[in-house]
């Protein structure tokens, strides 16, 4: 068994767009511990972030922040815990294109 703490995911998402943070890859798990959320603006704006299972379509049921608010200049770090199955999707959706995130733990393979 192979596993290394790293950099899962980083994406500076397009204003109210679900996009896709990261995909668990096909024969492996993953622990994803922390996400850190950078607002590089001087407004607040919000966010948002869901976890859903390999296949399932995005519902409310699947958000662990939903319009979460992170003030101007400001960053937001939050330990999530996660183990996830091949295939499962960590997804962001923000109020703004100046809100960067990074998803940090650990595949398993």
């Amino acid at each position: 068994m192979a596993t290394s703490y790293k950099v899962l995911g980083q994406n500076n998402p397009t204003a109210n767009t679900l996009t896709t943070l990261y995909t668990v890859p096909v024969g492996a798990n993953s622990i994803s511990s922390t996400i850190a959320i950078c607002n590089i603006d001087a407004n607040t704006a919000t966010f948002k972030i869901a976890v859903r299972p390999s296949g399932e379509a995005i519902a409310n049921k699947h958000y662990l922040n939903y319009n979460t608010p992170i003030p101007g200049n400001d960053t937001i770090t939050a330990t999530i815990g996660l183990t996830l199955s091949a295939n499962d999707v960590v997804s962001i959706n923000a109020s703004s294109s100046l809100l960067a995130f990074s998803l940090f733990g650990s595949e398993i393979i």
